[in-house]
């Protein structure tokens, strides 16, 4: 397949755990520049048992994964079937899925995202587009992140393109060449503390902004190894449940604390980052963009400017971009950048269910 235009369904699920995102997009390639355009767009909330399933994925073995993921998959099709049916969409060329992380150790030359068997398209009966992150590691790379490529493409007018989801992951040029990796837990860790409150979620970082800074948990996570590490490098799950979590609970500390705390070191992180080019553009997107106490205190340490997009591109964009990687594996083009991931040589990466 080979065209100008194309109608997909991009899917996503990620880290945050705050749903599945589901977005209708056209895609049309105009000399050599391609163009986006958002028809429909929804996230779908875990179920509380959903929830709980995928936020202990790491503690199953092999073969409870493979069962969960026959289960995850049909209901990922569910999701998706019911979007279409919502939306009348129609004349679709694939939907493109990106599935949800099970299992993220590229250094061990493992990762595994469940919800991309073969059963979706037989459940669907449209071709799919999925699982994209197996061949690279395979090729030596992280497997992550995959987004740059359509940050490259589709929003290059930014100097950085900053995703505050799970963990904040960023993307730029340097020397013509796209560098992209992640920089630190941010979402994973806050929702799991502000939990303990009852919340899913620190509205705007209210109850982060009550507390107090922790000095000597703050520099002890801003000493761990990983922030030492040149790209490319990428953070799961597993990282987090060994180094973040035991770290911070040695501390004993009050929510407020450990919120205001990790706010700090994320500030403190991404700063630093974007703070390598002078009077840069960012385009922040994903859920810590509506974290208005982190985008403050983000703001206090730079001087570059932070462009939070409308509500739209905030929330989809990974499921956008995911989307075009599936567009761009039909076209048989590069969709993974080995300058990102580390991979052998860049490559089309992805597996095709169709007829």
């Amino acid at each position: 397949m080979n065209k100008s235009e194309y109608h997909v369904v991009g899917v996503m699920s990620g880290t945050s755990l705050d749903g599945v995102d589901l977005v209708d997009v056209s895609f049309t390639k105009n000399k050599g520049d391609w163009f986006y355009k958002i028809h429909n767009s929804k996230t779908i909330a875990y179920s509380k048992e959903w929830y709980n399933t995928l936020k202990n994925l790491v503690s199953n073995s092999i073969e409870e994964l493979q069962e969960i993921d026959k289960s995850y998959t049909l209901y990922l099709a569910v999701l998706i079937k019911a979007f279409i049916t919502e939306n009348n969409i129609d004349n679709l060329d694939a939907i493109c899925s990106h599935g949800h992380t099970a299992l993220h150790r590229p250094e061990k030359g493992v990762t595994y995202q469940i919800g991309n068997l073969a059963s979706i398209y037989e459940a669907l009966k449209t071709p799919i587009v999925c699982n994209f992150r197996i061949e690279d590691v395979a090729l030596g790379g992280q497997g992550a992140p995959l987004v740059p490529i359509g940050d490259a493409l589709l929003f290059s007018k930014y100097d950085f393109c900053l995703n505050l989801g799970g963990f904040a992951n960023i993307s730029t040029d340097i020397e013509k060449q796209r560098i992209a990796y992640d920089i630190c837990p941010v979402n994973i860790v806050l929702n799991h503390y502000v939990s303990y409150l009852g919340h899913d979620f620190d509205d705007k970082g209210q109850i982060a902004s009550t507390g107090n800074i922790n000095l000597e948990l703050l520099s002890k996570l801003n000493n761990l190894a990983f922030y030492k590490k040149e790209p490319p490098k990428s953070l799961g799950l597993e990282w987090v449940k060994e180094y973040i979590f035991p770290l911070i609970d040695s501390f004993h500390l009050p929510i407020e604390t450990i919120l205001r705390t990790f706010v700090e070191h994320v500030a403190i992180q991404i700063s630093a980052e974007i703070n390598k080019k002078n009077h840069a553009q960012v385009l922040v997107t994903g859920g810590g963009a509506y974290h208005d106490f982190l985008i403050q205190k983000i703001n206090e340490r730079t001087t570059n400017k932070l462009v939070i997009p409308e509500n739209t591109l905030v929330e989809f964009k990974e499921a956008l971009v995911f989307g075009f990687l599936g567009v761009l594996k039909l076209q048989n083009e590069v969709n993974c950048l080995s300058s990102v991931t580390g991979a052998k040589y860049d490559h089309s990466s992805g597996i095709i269910f169709n007829d």
